[in-house]
């Protein structure tokens, strides 16, 4: 039988999240791409919540959208409503949060990849990495990526192959007694592919995570539950939207509570739940726990937040946020029948859990290619984490260096002191994870440098660099920052004087008087001032000072004592950080080395001192002994 033999420079495998940022970067960066789904339908599918964003997954899609990815842009079109969460705490924790129409979400994404060149969709299943071995130049042999195999037998000879499966590798779906082995939302699992990651010698791993119940909204009472509304000024997600294009009317998400009488029937019907009855093998989110496991995990809690959020504007599916559960049809109807509103409540569809297979992500380097396949890399769940934008960003990672990887190029790896990307990426390669990884701002130990307001300036750089941001662009971020420093320098040097004048408008906008002279900068400083309610004094200011610039001023004036201590402490980071460890390391030549931090070592092959130093059981002391012995070993290398 004939054989259908093509060649292309990468293979993305899955169209999700990550797989569509992969595939996006691949091509754009000029390579032959394929990408591979089991259903072209599914595309960008948003299967669980109806959204984009949220606390410090809003930092991730800003900063996504500074690199050259798509999302921001995607959503910036797609979303019904939209939220600056903790507007009443520090400008570090801002974060945008979206509701999106989830089937013009895919839709929209399914098209930019349709009529992006260079990229091809194929509609097939991936059940076999093709590989080759090769020596390395001190004698090691190791395997490198040649190609996949499909489900119809055809070939795809690649020069990389990304992983992009999110949750459909060997998918099963629970809801009680009922499994049905399906990936998310019904669709085809993927349940071949696993075997060959096994045969490459790639450690896999089980994990589990859960959506709640679709309702019809003709059939909920919103009169007994809080209206939540969106922002009457929307920011934009991408920083090349324009803001007056995304100012329109918003659809409103619903506010209840669970009751006692919710948490007495899940507590008594436990025994019929997959997860307390030991049917679920993996390992769910801790951040994103069932409503069984709230009820028994937070037994003093008389009640839990539910959220009612539309599923689209030409749709009546309506998401029961703060939900999810696996227990048996009748028991969640029940249970959900008990909250305010949901007396009547007609379910669309039900609350489920998935399985799936997923890999041990300390195999990979930063760079997200795995260490012992050349030309292998992935992205999002399939790496052990939880979430559209985590999984969206390590996407883009792994798809700019795949294609840097087969332009001989310099990868990139963003560290923790440059994005909530870097972070991300290190605690998967440097931490032993146990449960789908979740971002939190808390893991982030400069974020008060790392805002989603300040991500252009941050990364656009790197975006230009690796050929995923355009000139324009570029440009146009070079001017921003330098409106910034010379107008920060302007404030800093122009003198206030305590003159009648100025005590009385500073009087007229709820200001203390001036006792002596000062400076404007001085000034913005004060907690009820800012560079806006200045205008009147500030007589010799630029005018049409772009809204984007002014919020820098200001939060770069504001905090700028906390500003300059984490940029002393980023400073002491990076001399450990650029430390690098070369790769033919062995550890069992370090002496004095302590047995589980060469253990350690061994299994996680830090790329830098810095990441070495994170890894759990390696201590300050093997650290100290580390450096050492790098030093003698460069010595060595060069004499």
């Amino acid at each position: 039988m004939a054989e259908i033999r093509e060649k292309v420079d990468v293979c993305v495998v899955g169209a999700g999240h990550a797989g569509c940022e992969a595939a996006l970067a691949c091509a754009r960066m000029g390579l032959n791409t394929v990408i591979f789904t089991v259903s072209v339908d599914s595309i960008a599918l948003m299967p669980c919540n109806p959204n984009i964003g949220g606390s410090s997954k809003g930092h991730l899609v800003r900063e996504l959208d500074a690199l050259g990815g798509e999302m921001g842009k995607v959503i910036d079109k797609t979303f019904i409503q939209s939220k600056m969460l903790n507007r009443s705490k520090g400008p570090a924790v801002h974060s945008l949060r979206a509701q999106a129409d989830k089937a013009d979400y895919t839709r929209t994404m399914r098209s930019v990849l349709e009529n992006q060149d260079n990229l091809t969709i194929k509609q097939a299943e991936v059940c076999e990495l093709l590989s080759d071995e090769i020596t390395l130049e001190d004698g090691t042999v190791k395997k490198k990526i040649t190609g996949v195999k499909i489900y119809t037998g055809a070939i795809y000879e690649a020069k990389a192959v990304i992983l992009c499966t999110g949750t459909y590798l060997k998918a099963r779906c629970l809801c009680g007694e009922a499994i049905t082995y399906t990936g998310p939302n019904g669709l085809q699992p993927a349940n071949y592919l696993t075997d060959s990651l096994l045969k490459l010698g790639i450690e896999i791993r089980r994990f589990k995570t859960g959506t709640p119940a679709r309702m019809d909204k003709r059939s909920i009472d919103f009169s007994k539950m809080e209206e939540q509304l969106g922002d009457e000024v929307v920011v934009p997600f991408s920083f090349s939207t324009n803001p007056d294009d995304v100012q329109k009317e918003q659809v409103s998400c619903w506010l209840t509570y669970t009751n006692e009488k919710t948490h007495e029937i899940i507590r008594n019907n436990l025994d019929r739940s997959p997860l307390y009855a030991g049917v679920i093998e993996g390992t769910g989110p801790r951040y994103c726990p069932s409503i069984e496991d709230k009820v028994v995990k937070f037994a003093e809690k008389e009640r839990h937040q539910v959220f009612i959020e539309p599923e689209g504007i030409h749709t009546n599916e309506m998401y029961v946020g703060g939900m999810s559960s696996s227990l048996p049809e009748d028991v969640q109807l029940a249970m959900y029948r008990t909250v305010p509103g949901l007396e009547n409540c007609k379910i669309v569809r039900n609350a489920y859990a998935i399985e799936y297979d997923c890999i041990n992500p300390k195999q990979l380097y930063a760079t997200l290619e795995f260490k012992d396949v050349e030309g292998l890399y992935s992205g999002g769940q399939f790496n052990g984490s939880s979430g559209y934008e985590e999984a969206a960003v390590q996407g883009l990672v792994a798809g700019i260096n795949a294609a840097l990887f087969i332009k001989n190029k310099p990868q990139i790896v963003l560290d923790r002191s440059q994005a909530y990307i870097g972070v991300l990426i290190d605690d998967l390669v440097t931490k032993d994870n146990f449960e789908p990884y979740r971002m939190m701002t808390s893991r982030a130990e400069y974020r008060l440098l790392l805002r989603q307001d300040n991500a252009d300036l941050r990364l656009t750089k790197i975006g230009y660099e690796a050929g995923l941001v355009s000139e324009e662009t570029y440009k146009k971020v070079l001017k921003k920052q330098e409106l910034i420093d010379s107008e920060v320098e302007r404030l800093k040097s122009t003198l206030i004087g305590a003159n009648k004048e100025v005590q009385r408008i500073l009087e007229g906008i709820g200001s203390t008087s001036l006792k002596t002279g000062t400076t404007l900068a001085e000034l913005i400083c004060r907690p009820e001032l800012n560079y806006e309610l200045l205008s009147e004094i500030d007589v010799n200011r630029p005018e049409n000072m772009p809204k984007d610039v002014i919020e820098q001023i200001n939060i770069n004036i504001k905090y700028e004592g906390y500003i300059l201590r984490q940029l002393k402490q980023v400073e002491q980071f990076k001399k450990i950080e650029n430390k690098k460890i070369p790769r033919d390391i062995n550890y069992d030549d370090v002496a004095s080395l302590r047995i589980e931090a060469r253990q350690k070592l061994k299994a996680f092959m830090p790329i830098n001192v810095g990441q070495a130093s994170r890894i759990s059981g390696v201590s300050p002391a093997d650290i100290s002994v580390l450096l050492v012995y790098l030093e003698t070993y460069k010595y060595t290398e060069n004499s």
